[in-house]
């Protein structure tokens, strides 16, 4: 008799616990409405390059001819000019026409100091030409900016809000060559310091899939002939030795072939946009397949208003 009890209080109790189970598996409704993918948010993160900094134009202006929607965008050093242009409604062939125009005399003055030897004041009144707006809280897409604590040799980021000329000029001063910016209690110098590109920051603006735009110095192994091309190989040496830390952040890399045109070589803009456009359209079918499947993209007019990435 007691057994017989047992094994009825044991049915009743697998059928319970059975019932959980079926229950617990949401039924499948054929004649449901099928929710598409959320379209991704793409993120650029713009290198520095100096003169070939030039070579962006060529990226933003393929990836607009493709209708490729551009959720926010962060540079450093030649990047930030570049990205705060695009932020601020500047269409890519304003931004190549500035590149192809731009002298070094632009930007800076020769002016020797015990910081550096040039004055960066000269560039706000060039991004005051180039730039639609001078606020980040303005800007028609998120901007980032990132900047070098001199002292601590932590990156510094600039978002949101505030005026964005002294964060681009600090992103943009090289050592040794530009002085540095102060900024609150702070020395400021090139972004690249601290983070060669700066893809984390575009994840923090809210991108789901990272672009990184890598301007690559390589070329012929040639002896440097003055002080700046020994400073310069210094720090693209540290800067390979620590790419794996932006590279990490990022989904996909474009990498325009600009090796060989030295950091100042303006006079070959030209064939930089080029390089921008190559290495753009041969990035284009991985860019689509993020999109495969996800809702329609917005219109041409809403552009400007845990594994390694694959390189191109």
């Amino acid at each position: 008799m007691d057994h017989d009890w047992a094994r009825n209080a044991a049915r009743r109790v697998g059928g319970f616990l059975g019932g959980l189970r079926r229950n617990s598996h949401p039924t499948h409704d054929p004649e449901a409405p099928q929710v598409p993918p959320a379209v991704p948010r793409i993120g650029l993160a713009l290198g520095g390059g100096f003169a070939r900094g030039i070579a962006h134009a060529g990226v933003l202006k393929v990836l607009e001819q493709n209708h490729i929607p551009i959720h926010c965008i962060a540079g450093v050093s030649a990047g930030a000019i570049v990205a705060a242009a695009y932020a601020s409604g500047a269409t890519p062939v304003e931004i190549a026409a500035a590149g192809c125009a731009m002298r070094f005399t632009d930007v800076g003055r020769w002016r020797f100091g015990r910081l550096g030897l040039v004055g960066s004041e000269r560039m706000q009144r060039f991004l005051q030409k180039l730039l639609k707006v001078y606020r980040f809280e303005e800007m028609c897409i998120p901007l980032g900016v990132l900047a070098t604590d001199l002292c601590t040799g932590e990156s510094v980021t600039f978002s949101g809000s505030g005026p964005v000329f002294d964060p681009i000029r600090a992103s943009c001063s090289y050592p040794g060559l530009f002085q540095p910016v102060r900024w609150q209690d702070r020395l400021l110098v090139d972004g690249a310091m601290s983070m060669e590109i700066p893809a984390a920051l575009a994840r923090q603006l809210g991108a789901t899939h990272i672009i990184s735009v890598h301007l690559p110095v390589g070329g012929p192994r040639m002896l440097p002939s003055n002080m700046f091309q020994v400073v310069n190989r210094c720090f693209q040496i540290m800067q390979v030795r620590s790419e794996q830390s932006w590279r990490n952040q990022t989904d996909l890399v474009i990498a325009p072939d600009v090796r060989g045109i030295d950091w100042d070589a303006f006079a070959r803009a030209p064939q930089m946009i080029e390089a921008g456009e190559a290495a753009a359209q041969a990035a284009l079918p991985k860019i689509n397949e993020w999109f495969a499947g996800a809702a329609p993209r917005p219109a041409p007019a809403a552009l400007l208003s845990d594994s390694l990435p694959q390189e191109i």
